[in-house]
């Protein structure tokens, strides 16, 4: 089996090298040797930092990617938590989807004041409405977005 040296791995993936330094660092990624002072991996690698980087895109921060790696290096996705995080980017689909239409709206409303707008109002409503049953929303998407 071919090793990839480090270069060779952010190429592929698009990873600085220093983020892979980073990765193994704190137990993410396994280099298996360097060649010179360059660090090997195994292929495999590439589809574990696929995984990581759609862990990083879902919003889970690099610890809950970590927990989702067994000691083996196999794979092992809490369900659970996965549809809880699909739920809550369902909630914000909602949430962005009713702020898309208000700025169409906004940008595109003939009404003099858009306060004086019955559209206007009925999506202010419902944008309200909505952040009121998602209750945790902002608080939700400001702990994502620390990660």
């Amino acid at each position: 089996m071919k090793m990839l040296d480090i270069g060779e791995v952010a190429e592929r993936t698009g990873v600085r090298p220093s983020t892979l330094r980073y990765y193994e660092e704190i137990g993410l990624i396994r280099s298996f040797g360097r060649h010179g002072l360059r660090r090997q991996f195994d292929p495999d690698v590439l589809l574990r930092l696929s995984l990581i980087a759609l862990g990083k895109t879902a919003g889970f921060s690099l610890v809950e990617i970590a927990a989702m790696f067994r000691p083996d290096g196999q794979v092992d996705l809490p369900r659970a938590e996965l549809r809880a995080k699909a739920d809550e980017l369902q909630r914000q689909m909602v949430d962005l989807r009713l702020l898309r239409d208000a700025l169409r709206h906004v940008a595109d409303c003939p009404a003099p004041s858009h306060l004086e707008c019955p559209s206007f109002r009925k999506l202010m409503k419902a944008a309200a409405r909505t952040r009121k049953l998602s209750g945790t929303a902002g608080k939700a998407r400001t702990e994502t977005s620390s990660n």
